[in-house]
């Protein structure tokens, strides 16, 4: 099967040619989630028209176009219900009819981070699994569930997709979603700078000397034993790994896959969140594995497959 895809971020949109697990090709169009999604249609509608051009393939040979978005979606009415300051034209838009005018096919919308799990279980690290947790750890936190080989949504669209807003401190930071102490207000990029500066001997570690505080420069310093990047680490690695086990209680996976930019760093996070949620993690039936996530910045592509031939 062929189809159209893009994965929409906060600063750019990769659209793509897809063909079952392959991707035929793609190019990124950069975007600015500040000043809304309209301004961007014409050249995303451009990419992909330059796509097809360039593969030979015809949009009536694709089976539709699937849209990740960074946001909250109700996939079963084609409408973005919340965008999180990213975007907030969108919810406005008539994407459906947007696609049919440029592409004359059908389109389905998707969150982001059920994309990524659609495109982990097709063709990466949960291939083969029909229980499965997805977390992208990155800017923010994202997740998603699938139960029995589907997705799960729930009556509010919400169900599964909110992994990064699984209280870890009742008592900790002010999330952007308006919660206190969510798993991303404690440990993801936007929030790790936050943190940091309020950290004991911040001021005097090489970690203040950095041009920016990044996850990139913790795990690096972490390992040429800073103390203040060393504690931060480890603080992050425990608020990922509790997550974790908060979301195997929730929804009974065989497997949770990890993904995002953090985990350039995977050799030191999956097995400490793997021994984490073996001694934690309450699974009479036995343990669930924690893998790195394979695809990288393709998984939300190639789930536009199994996305488009999924009955709602």
């Amino acid at each position: 099967m062929k189809a159209l895809a893009i994965d929409l971020g906060g600063t750019h949109a990769t659209c793509a040619v897809v063909e079952d697990r392959s991707i035929l090709a793609s190019e990124v169009v950069t975007t600015d989630g500040k000043t809304g999604l309209k301004p961007s249609l014409p050249g995303i509608a451009t990419s992909l028209k330059k796509l097809l051009e360039k593969t030979g393939v015809k949009a009536s040979d694709c089976a539709g176009l699937a849209f990740s978005f960074c946001a909250m979606v109700d996939s079963r009415t084609t409408r973005i219900l919340s965008t999180n300051q990213k975007y907030d034209d969108a919810r406005d838009l008539d994407l459906q009819r947007w696609t049919k005018s440029e592409l004359g096919i059908r389109l389905r919308l998707e969150n982001d981070a059920r994309m990524a799990l659609l495109g982990e279980f097709y063709a990466g690290a949960a291939r083969g699994y029909s229980d499965v947790v997805m977390i992208t750890l990155g800017t923010g936190i994202g997740g998603a569930a699938m139960i029995d080989g589907r997705l799960l949504r729930g009556k509010h669209a919400q169900a599964g997709c909110l992994g990064g807003h699984i209280p870890a401190d009742f008592e900790g930071h002010a999330c952007t979603c308006g919660a206190i102490g969510c798993t991303e207000a404690e440990a993801s990029g936007w929030a790790i700078p936050i943190v940091a500066r309020e950290r004991p001997g911040y001021a005097s570690s090489r970690l203040a000397k950095e041009p920016a505080i990044t996850f990139e420069a913790i795990f690096r310093l972490a390992e040429e034993k800073d103390p203040v990047a060393q504690a931060l680490r480890d603080r992050c690695l425990k608020v990922w790994a509790s997550g974790t086990v908060g979301l195997i209680h929730s929804f009974d996976p065989e497997i949770v896959v990890i993904g995002g930019g953090v985990m350039k760093s995977a050799h030191i996070i999956q097995p400490f969140v793997q021994a984490y949620v073996e001694k934690h993690a309450w699974t009479p039936w036995g343990k669930v594995k924690v893998r790195a996530a394979e695809l990288g910045n393709n998984a939300g592509l190639l789930g536009a497959v199994p996305l488009l031939t999924e009955s709602i």
